[in-house]
């Protein structure tokens, strides 16, 4: 898509939501999100109260798609922040020179393993694992261990049982495949790619978004007979936290965290280059990273606060666990073999 028709694209979309085009004394500050932004409308409302603007949100879709579209308005930017850049994009995103420097002092209970941006042009706002989650009942009912490491997964008895995301359409997806990647290397006796080929041979079934996998083929929300997915660490807690009431003692699923078995997603948000009111923008950037946006992060996107020291609600504390030994990549590194990673995963799973 041009970056002319994208303009044309962003333009139907406040039109069409009674945002009006002429000019006016009105303050807009325009955010590019992916689709699973959320935050408490107060929240909101105290940064407009504060900055004097009102806030428009346009989302661009996944964070790769997002990305992709700020890319491709570079020069005329879509948008003045954008949010949802995540380590697995983020070499793309500043070799593409779409962003402003912040010149942000970052909050000191903000970690510095977070601080992946050695330019200084994207802040960390929250942190993700995406893992295994099982289905507690069916495991139970059958007497089936839950699988310990991802070694299992390739194992008879566990044939048929686990939905992943296509890497080249899921965000989640290319994140475990990162995960497996990081976990089993590529050279020595069993690289990533024959984990791959077993899984296939073990009847791995691949949807292309997370929301088909997690409500359609997994067995614990819905009707599908796959009783291991790929999601988040904090799914659990979701669960529980929307599960009618009389909510049960537990949730009825659980995230398997086995060492490097897991995958951190840390997102970041930037001021677009060429916003026409840089300053605004940099405010909202810093207004994510205070403690009141940081504490609402939780319960609206169920990733955790960049922010160490915000509170954590009930929910999270006991039942939103924290791996103690995600596998990592460098985000160059990502950069550098992601689109060649993700095509040999479709050679060998898809095709």
């Amino acid at each position: 898509m041009s970056g002319s028709r994208l303009a044309r694209t962003v333009l139907a979309v406040a039109l069409a939501s009674g945002v009006s085009t002429a000019a006016s004394a009105e303050t807009i500050l325009t955010v590019f999100t992916h689709s699973s932004f959320s935050a408490s409308k107060e929240v909101l409302a105290a940064f407009e109260a504060e900055s004097g603007a009102r806030l428009r949100f346009v989302e661009g879709g996944d964070a790769g798609e997002t990305l992709g579209k700020a890319i491709l308005s570079k020069g005329n930017p879509v948008a003045d922040v954008i949010f949802g850049i995540d380590n697995t994009f983020l070499g793309r995103a500043l070799a593409a020179d779409i962003l402003e420097p912040l010149g942000l002092t970052m909050p000191a209970s903000i970690p510095a393993d977070l601080r992946l941006d050695p330019t200084g042009r994207l802040a960390p706002v929250d942190v993700g694992y995406v893992c295994l989650n099982a289905d507690r009942a069916w495991f139970a009912r059958r007497g089936l261990s839950l699988p310990s490491q991802l070694e299992d997964l390739v194992l008879p008895s566990y044939r048929s049982l686990l939905v992943v995301e296509d890497p080249a359409a899921s965000s989640p997806g290319l994140a475990f495949l990162l995960a497996t990647i990081a976990h089993f290397g590529e050279t020595g006796a069993y690289p990533w790619q024959r984990f791959w080929q077993d899984l296939r041979a073990n009847d791995v079934l691949v949807t292309s978004g997370w929301s088909d996998a997690y409500y359609n083929e997994f067995s614990a929300t819905g009707k599908g007979r796959r009783p291991l997915v790929v999601s988040y660490a904090t799914s659990p807690a979701a669960e529980l936290f929307f599960a009618a009431d009389p909510k049960p003692a537990e949730p009825p699923t659980v995230a398997l965290l086995p060492d490097g078995g897991s995958f951190r997603q840390v997102e970041f948000a930037g001021v677009l280059k060429g916003t026409q009111q840089p300053e605004l923008a940099r405010q909202f950037v810093a207004f994510l990273l205070s403690r009141r946006f940081q504490e609402d992060i939780p319960l609206q996107m169920w990733v955790h606060p960049a922010d160490s020291g915000a509170r954590l609600p009930e929910v999270f504390t006991r039942f939103a666990a924290v791996p103690a030994r995600p596998a990592t990549l460098a985000p160059e590194l990502i950069d550098n073999r992601r689109d060649a990673w993700t095509r040999e995963w479709t050679r060998i799973v898809l095709k």
